[in-house]
């Protein structure tokens, strides 16, 4: 992949890489372990997936609108109005598709805003104005994190995280 050469593309690049770390982390588990939920954990990696898509989609969503503002409806509508089908997928095979698909349908959306859009500011979800390209590396962050609550419920069910596979060559 060329350089970014735009703090858009630098953006997307970045989030890609951290979807393609989720995904890594979800065809880790193996496809029983799914939905079970580990001693100790609020969640199962089936859950954390369902929630990054939808978080993903709101964010890519949102911020691709000309009039984006996360305070325009409530919190849950305006989820519902993002997240489409997210908590009704399935399966690790339906739920590593689907991330693939909102990667690549969020890129092409913000690619389509544009990059004078994404430096134009928007409401955050507590009332304070943003970039929209500032709150795309906080969404960036927050699926980092849930990536770590998959590798963390990974480890809950007995197995080896696929970031510590990869740096310890396992």
């Amino acid at each position: 992949m060329p350089p970014a050469t735009t703090l858009l593309e630098e953006a997307l690049v970045a989030w890609g890489y951290a979807r393609q770390g989720v995904i890594a982390e979800i065809e880790n588990v193996p496809e029983g372990d799914i939905e079970r939920t580990p001693p100790g954990a609020a969640r199962t990696v089936g859950d954390l997936a369902r929630h990054i898509l939808a978080s993903g989609r709101l964010m890519a969503g949102e911020l691709s609108r000309p009039d984006g503002d996360f305070q325009r409806l409530p919190y849950d509508r305006l989820m519902a109005e993002h997240a489409g089908d997210a908590a009704e997928i399935h399966g690790k095979a339906a739920l590593l598709d689907a991330m693939r698909a909102d990667l690549q349908d969020g890129d092409r959306r913000l690619r389509q805003a544009g990059d004078i859009l994404m430096l134009q500011q928007i409401r955050q979800f507590n009332g304070e104005p943003a970039t929209r390209l500032s709150w795309m590396n906080h969404a960036i962050g927050h699926e980092e994190y849930h990536r770590g609550q998959i590798a963390l419920t990974a480890r809950l069910l007995g197995q080896v995280p696929a970031l510590t596979k990869l740096i310890h060559g396992a």
